[in-house]
């Protein structure tokens, strides 16, 4: 592995003062990915000639100023999400193809500079929780070969532990952005259901399917996901985040942590396990937690609707045609688990909704003691030979703290905590409800600071980032800019001298069209607002302290002025917006979708 930590912080700072560049870096990974050859994490590398011709790519892009906040950060996608012009595969050789698009998560991080190292192994179709069922090979534990790395995102988890990457993006429709997070010291996010598109994603249980992120710290994961986040029209399934704002103004020093009644907690036999959970709970003791004992009977009752009634045949749903074609291509743990959802009907699919239903109501008469919820990531961790004598009990048995997540729409963080005295790494999974994402992530924090462990299975250590900016929080005003304030250009400082924070690229409703105003330089566009035949145009968010708004409103000249913008995923922020008399004669440049590519596609006139 490099001989420095890829953790964002410490390397954004090496790449600033110059001691990275990004081709440095790429050059050590391929070394890294080349002496671990024998663990199986990948499935497809990118050509390091093709890595070269990202870099040069990136370079030009930030020379033309381009907000890059992830630049030449390097990451690996999990085979079950597309990357246009590399196959995906999802563990399965027989189902592969070559897509065509990139998947919006992916596609948004690329915008923002990172680097797209390859696709990693993961347990065929994202059906397991041991990273054992794969054609490609079984994932090695980044701690112990011996043992499992846990599933079904073994490769991404494994290769960010390992210090191949910065960070990975996984999936989590059952534990499988947590399991292996937990089996490998590293911190797994589980999104909030729909905060992050799955458009490009092979589905496994499509209403509950989570884009997950696994990092080497809880700040680099906030990170990513604030980059993936964003409505996506095309995603069924894609919300707004409403609601966050009001979670992430509770204290995450003084807090209230459910934790299961210590009869219902459930280590399979296993003493280290339980004594590792134990330290963890006087952790978060130290860093301000209450303890509450709470009923986790209806968060278990939960969890076994999803492999142990009809949910699994929205796995069949997910490869129906494949199935049925090819059975014969299918991991035979894999096609017996997926093929089990014959057993179910319609109606025994509607009493299940129904009990579920009538579960979130016992769950919530819990959440009402508590601000988030603390269990074992795993109660137990296996080797590949306990695994290979009882492959579906033992992932039963890595379920028991992660099944009953998503389909009480709830989000979760696993983070590394005190390891078990037999030196095999150990974890807590936090877990909030809906929208407490930022939340959990300001606790997980102090938690992973509190347990004084290293980062993944390297050497460094926790530095010090902080989490990014938070849009729109107490103290602060989230402005949309769409012209000369936007990040490198000419009246961007008047932004970052009064403390602002870029916090988001992003887009308008498509109610707007976007005009290039005549007069003094610099040169600046004015956004008007139509009844009709308007388009989506990009915009930077910016949070800027409270206490400096007032200044900068100061400085906005006529005809512009700051009003209320609607963005592409619904929500209304304060923006820079044109009075229409303005642009009576002005240059309509809508159709170029944003200010900055009006600037690139004109600079030899202007």
């Amino acid at each position: 592995m490099p001989d420095y930590s890829l953790d964002l912080t410490q390397l954004a700072e090496a790449y600033a003062q110059g001691r990275l560049i990004p081709q440095a870096v790429a050059d050590d990974i391929y070394a890294a990915i080349d002496a671990a050859a024998d663990n199986p994490l990948w499935i497809h590398v990118v050509p390091p000639q093709h890595m070269t011709a990202q870099i040069a790519a990136l370079a030009l892009r930030r020379a033309a100023g381009e907000p890059l906040p992830l630049y030449g950060i390097p990451f690996a996608v999990k085979d079950n999400i597309d990357v246009a012009g590399c196959p995906t595969t999802a563990a399965c050789p027989a189902f592969a193809y070559l897509p065509e698009t990139t998947a919006f998560a992916v596609r948004r991080l690329q915008e923002a500079g990172a680097l797209f190292f390859g696709k990693t192994n993961l347990d065929q179709f994202a059906a397991g929780l041991v990273g054992t069922r794969s054609p490609y090979g079984a994932c090695r534990n980044a701690y112990n070969r011996e043992y499992i790395s846990g599933g079904s995102s073994s490769g991404s988890a494994v290769a960010v532990a390992a210090g191949q990457v910065s960070f990975a993006l996984g999936t989590d429709t059952a534990g499988s952005g947590r399991v292996p997070a937990g089996f490998n010291n590293i911190v797994g996010l589980k999104p909030t259901p729909g905060i992050i598109s799955t458009s490009g994603v092979v589905p496994a249980c499509r209403s509950l399917d989570c884009v997950s992120v696994f990092a080497l710290t809880c700040a680099d994961a906030g990170r990513v996901m604030q980059v993936m986040r964003g409505f996506d029209a095309d995603d069924v399934y894609a919300r707004c985040d409403t609601g966050e704002r009001a979670r992430t103004r509770r204290d995450a020093t003084h807090f209230r942590c459910g934790v299961p009644a210590a009869a219902q907690r459930e280590f399979f036999g296993d003493a280290h396990a339980r004594a590792a959970f134990e330290q963890s709970l006087a952790k978060l003791r130290e860093i301000g937690a209450e303890l509450v004992e709470i009923d986790f009977q209806p968060f278990l009752d939960v969890a076994r609707l999803l492999y142990q009634g009809p949910w699994v045949a929205e796995r069949y749903a997910g490869i129906r045609t494949f199935l049925e074609a090819q059975p014969e291509a299918l991991h035979p743990v894999t096609r017996q688990i997926i093929e089990s959802a014959r057993q179910w009907s319609a109606v025994d699919t509607f009493e299940a909704v129904y009990a579920l239903q009538a579960l979130k109501r016992s769950c919530a008469a819990q959440w009402a003691r508590m601000d988030v919820l603390a269990v074992p990531t795993s109660g137990t961790i296996y080797t590949q030979d306990q695994v290979a004598l009882a492959p579906v009990q033992r992932n039963t048995d890595l379920g028991y703290y992660t099944n009953f997540v998503n389909l009480l729409d709830l989000c979760a963080l696993a983070v590394p905590g005190p390891f078990r005295a037999d030196g095999l790494p150990a974890g807590i999974t936090l877990i909030a409800e809906a929208f407490g994402d930022r939340y959990l992530a300001g606790i997980g924090m102090r938690f992973h600071r509190a347990s004084a462990v290293p980062l993944g299975a390297t050497r460094f250590q926790l530095s010090a980032g902080d989490l990014p900016a938070e849009a729109d929080s107490a103290d602060h005003l989230l402005i949309a800019v769409v012209g000369a304030h936007l990040a490198g250009l000419p009246l961007n400082g008047q932004l970052t001298a009064r403390g602002a924070t870029l916090v988001a690229v992003t887009q308008t409703a498509a109610q707007y069209r976007l005009y290039a105003l005549s007069g003094a330089p610099p040169a600046r566009p004015g956004l008007v607002r139509v009844a009709s035949g308007g388009a989506a145009i990009e915009v930077e968010l910016w949070a800027m302290p409270a206490a400096a708004v007032g200044g900068f409103l100061a400085e906005v000249p006529p005809p512009l002025g700051i009003g209320t913008l609607r963005l592409a995923d619904g929500r209304e922020v304060r923006g820079f917006l044109c009075e229409a008399f303005a642009v009576v004669d002005a240059r309509d440049i809508t159709a170029y979708g944003g200010w900055r590519r009006y600037l690139a596609a004109n600079a030899g006139t202007l």
